[in-house]
């Protein structure tokens, strides 16, 4: 696993974070223009991946891809506060020698672009062509054009909008109330072999959030097998499989952080173009659209899909292409900037 040392940084609650590590996937010709993509919520470093394992972005990145690494250099990182490698409550706090658990700091969005800044120029990295990234992802790309407006030439916000609403800080109300709420989590300070029900309903409340009525209903069509049905039977499924390879404390932490996020006042001069995605719940198009349209040089498209909000993460044949023409436009067919 690769990863960079960044050393101290003065976080927005100005609680200083010592010896962060920020682990990182980096893929194409390192001399060509760097993109940075920004993962989601419980996603990791490995956009790209391997042949053997693909990353949650393998369709969209790669050789003759929409971010055609021909062209260009990607860079992810695993989010500060992660649970992959990164910097978080499961790293150890040097002024204790154990594990930050429950102790952990409270992060923003701001907090987490900070650290990438200071990581991409210790990698070498001077200037970006793009930053890209959806829903937490895409919170993190808004940043980046309000930060560091010289330093990046265009941002892509996915499945996100300028302030996270009020239906989505519900549900992470919800889904930290479960966790927080749950004794065998113990405050945070939890051990290997507790069983983590409150994370299990945390998940599940997450994941109908995510896509659609229409793709639930299509999907499962009330289908069971006499115990449960088919649709139960997935949720707890897909909780259980979170509660193995993602720390609790980490998706706590992320959650608040995701709440705290809000640039509808702040100066983006930086080149947008977003994408939106029908029936995404947690951020509808209705809360971009007039946002984007109050910036200097920013432009979107709706794409239809019963996904919701995870349409980014899936049918990349449908918004992919709206991608790469805008890197095609901008950087392969002109001079390099």
């Amino acid at each position: 696993m690769a990863s960079v040392s960044i050393g101290s940084l003065i976080l927005e609650s100005n609680q200083i974070l010592h010896d962060i590590s920020l682990a990182y996937e980096r893929v194409g010709n390192k001399e060509a223009p760097a993109i940075l993509v920004c993962h989601a919520l419980t996603g990791d470093q490995y956009s790209v991946g391997t042949k053997e394992r693909p990353g949650w972005w393998a369709g969209l990145i790669g050789p003759g891809k929409a971010v055609d690494t021909n062209s260009f250099q990607v860079i992810t990182f695993n989010v500060l506060g992660g649970s992959n490698g990164s910097t978080g409550p499961q790293s150890i706090n040097p002024e204790t020698g154990e594990p930050y658990r429950a102790s952990f700091p409270l992060l923003t969005i701001r907090d987490m672009v900070r650290a990438e800044y200071a990581a991409l120029k210790l990698l070498g990295i001077s200037h970006l062509a793009a930053v890209i990234g959806g829903s937490l992802g895409g919170m993190k790309t808004l940043e980046w054009g309000h930060l560091y407006p010289d330093f990046v030439d265009i941002i892509f916000p996915l499945a996100v909008t300028p302030a996270y609403g009020d239906y989505g800080i519900a549900f992470n109300h919800i889904g930290i109330q479960a966790i927080e709420g749950d004794a065998e989590f113990n405050g945070g300070n939890y051990d290997d072999s507790a069983r983590l029900n409150g994370f299990h309903i945390a998940r599940m409340a997450g994941m109908v959030t995510y896509r659609s009525s229409q793709l639930f209903n299509g999907r499962f069509a009330r289908e069971h097998n006499g115990k449960q049905f088919d649709v139960e039977s997935y949720l707890s499924y897909q909780g259980k499989k979170l509660v193995k390879r993602f720390d609790a404390n980490s998706y706590v932490t992320l959650l608040k952080a995701m709440n705290t996020h809000d640039v509808r006042k702040a100066k983006i001069e930086t080149e947008v173009f977003s994408l939106s995605y029908t029936h995404d719940l947690l951020y509808p198009q209705e809360l971009m659209a007039p946002w984007l349209n109050e910036l200097p040089k920013a432009s979107g498209q709706l794409v239809q899909t019963d996904f919701g909000h995870d349409g980014f993460l899936v049918e990349f044949e449908k918004w992919g292409g709206h991608i790469k023409t805008k890197l095609h436009q901008l950087f392969v067919s002109q001079p390099a900037r």
